[in-house]
């Protein structure tokens, strides 16, 4: 019996390259997995890596404030924080918003000083607040900041002196 071996004779058709590698790729990875059965697990030795203490809080980054004062009770800020989103509204009329809690005998008021602006990705205005309670009354000045849709938060507060 003759057994005949026909070569094919390879083509220098630009078009037929890409598939010859696909091909010889294909085909070393057909064979890939018998290969390995035959040789022994590679080891690789690792070094444990070292660790990494934790970052010491220095107090060096100034905390944002995130409301008017301490003894602002949650619905007291609710109240206020939505005084300073009519307020610092860059579509807003410019002039003061009041805001009051009867439970707590809280109330003030929440004035743009001037006209907003853009500060990074954010919308910023400046503003005076005043934090009207029983015992002892305040006011503040501070810059509040939004992302476009977002809520307004505090960037800077500090109190003010009543002459001003």
């Amino acid at each position: 019996m003759r057994v005949r071996i026909f070569r094919l004779k390879p083509s220098r058709d630009p078009r037929f390259a890409a598939w010859r590698l696909v091909a010889g790729f294909g085909a070393g990875l057909a064979v890939l997995p018998l290969v390995g059965c035959g040789l022994p697990l590679l080891t690789f030795q690792t070094e444990e890596a070292p660790t990494v203490a934790e970052p010491i809080s220095t107090g060096s980054i100034e905390k944002r404030p995130s409301s008017f004062g301490n003894d602002l009770g949650g619905e007291d800020w609710r109240r206020a924080h939505a005084a300073l989103t009519v307020a610092l509204d860059p579509q807003g009329n410019g002039r003061p918003v009041k805001w009051d809690n009867p439970d707590t005998q809280l109330r003030g008021a929440v004035n743009p000083t001037g006209l907003p602006y853009v500060s990074g990705d954010h919308i910023c205005r400046d503003f005076l607040a005043s934090v009207i309670a029983p015992e002892k009354s305040r006011f503040l000045r501070g810059t509040g900041c939004k992302l476009s849709g977002g809520d307004w938060e505090l960037r800077k507060l500090r109190t003010a002196k009543a002459d001003q």
